[in-house]
């Protein structure tokens, strides 16, 4: 039963997150009614709404003033750099509808999204539009953080001097490394309408000197030389053969000894573990023509027929791991 009516509190924290409801709280706790007067409520719904975050653990509630959890204030406040809520956002306004159809989706594996009604790919819309491209790469960064930090803490950096986020979103994980490691001059490379978003974002963290945005697409155009090439939830989007290609154009952007890291929400090679990233590869369904995730020994396999003599997985925080490759 908790499987089955999950929906019912997936969809009350996608659409709490929506309304803000953890921004509202983050420095000012409040009664019911002042909060449902903010938040716009209707008076039926307010109370069981509220009270159903709080039985979920998201709200805790003392003499009838709500306040966030420490997780929430964390992960669901917009002011706060570690705000996850633009990617549950994004999937309150998009996911949430093309899941329903999961199970044409399973039948006809095709995908249920934009692509269904004519579009060519759901980041065509995307990157169509000013204002769902920014909330996209917001949604990106919040998403990657934690894994991010683990990345630049795990990873032996010491050893290399450059490195380029290939599909880097705002910079999100570039901006990350680079503060943890003062030494490193990096490279976000994406498609020309990410450039002032992502150099709005390098410049709000001071890292304009060291950190740069490259135009470009990586499948059309060579990827930027670098020492380490980075790619972040960007290898499940494709289909084998184009998960092959971009390997094999990151083996070709870095020099003997440089390396590759893929950030995914790597599947357990007996895959009975890692509920989310099998999720997510149903996700890919729904999302693309081809894409799917995959084992941290199918990507290791993908590497080595690149030519990159060492290949490894190494956890990173969450269900998030990395597929290391050295050439």
């Amino acid at each position: 039963m908790q499987l089955g009516l999950g929906f019912m509190a997936s969809k009350t924290l996608l659409s709490a997150t929506e309304l803000g409801v953890f921004t509202r709280l983050a420095n000012n706790p409040m009664d019911g009614d002042a909060l449902s007067q903010q938040l716009g409520l209707h008076p039926r719904s307010a109370r069981d709404f509220l009270d159903s975050l709080v039985a979920l653990g998201l709200l805790e509630r003392k003499e009838q003033v709500y306040s966030n959890t420490p997780e929430a204030d964390y992960f669901l406040d917009r002011s706060k750099p570690s705000y996850l809520g633009g990617i549950l956002e994004m999937f309150s306004a998009r996911l949430y509808v093309y899941w329903g159809s999961l199970t044409e989706a399973l039948r006809t594996g095709k995908p249920q999204n934009e692509i269904k009604t004519g579009a060519a790919n759901p980041f065509d819309a995307i990157y169509s539009d000013p204002g769902r491209l920014r909330g996209f790469l917001q949604a990106m960064t919040g998403l990657s953080m934690n894994a991010a930090r683990a990345m630049a803490e795990k990873f032996s950096w010491d050893r290399y001097k450059s490195f380029a986020d290939v599909g880097g979103a705002q910079g999100g994980i570039a901006a990350q490394i680079a503060m943890a490691h003062p030494h490193l001059n990096g490279i976000v490379f994406d498609l020309p309408a990410v450039k002032p978003i992502a150099e709005e974002y390098v410049r709000s963290l001071e890292l304009a000197s060291r950190v740069r945005f490259v135009s470009g697409d990586f499948f059309k155009e060579p990827l930027p030389k670098a020492d380490v090439i980075i790619m972040g939830h960007i290898l499940h989007d494709w289909n084998l053969e184009e998960k092959k290609r971009l390997i094999a154009k990151a083996f070709e952007a870095i020099p003997e000894g440089g390396a590759f890291l893929v950030l995914e929400c790597v599947i357990d090679d007996e895959r009975r573990k890692n509920v989310t990233g099998l999720l997510m590869s149903l996700n890919m369904l729904i999302e693309t023509p081809g894409g799917f995730d995959f084992c941290g020994s199918e990507c290791c396999a993908w590497m080595r027929e690149a030519g990159f003599r060492e290949a490894r997985v190494e956890r990173l925080a969450g269900q998030d791991s990395m597929v290391i490759g050295i050439k």
